[in-house]
């Protein structure tokens, strides 16, 4: 399930694809490679150059604001860690930063990120 980067968006993500991608940490002058579940819609990731996701950890220390996600959860490809999507850590990427595609959640493991992103906002 790779994928082949570049500048348009002759190939863009998927709602509910899970892609590595480098992170930026809160400050900005640094990132991280991360797996992260692409959330904008898939007719935002066609008109724009840029998508929006959350990151996810294998860091499995239990909050607010996250959802587990694992293998099982998925309806194409595998992750190889246990992980966790931190639903209060947004952040936009150009998808040409997308270094790989790991593979797709499934629509009910997607529905419990949008819950809980729903609960962050209210």
């Amino acid at each position: 399930m790779s994928r082949l980067n570049n500048n348009n968006n002759d190939n863009p993500p998927s709602q509910r694809d899970i892609v590595l991608v480098p992170y930026p940490f809160s400050d900005l002058h640094q990132a991280k490679y991360r797996p992260a579940i692409v959330i904008s819609n898939d007719t935002y990731n066609k008109k724009f150059k840029d998508f929006v996701a959350i990151p996810l950890t294998s860091n499995p220390n239990a909050r607010e604001y996250t959802v587990p996600v694992t293998s099982k959860e998925m309806a194409a490809g595998n992750l190889s860690v246990a992980s966790v999507a931190k639903v209060d850590k947004i952040f936009n990427l150009e998808q040409k930063m997308i270094v790989r595609t790991y593979g797709q959640l499934r629509q009910d493991a997607f529905d419990k990120i949008k819950a809980e992103l729903i609960k962050l906002i209210n």
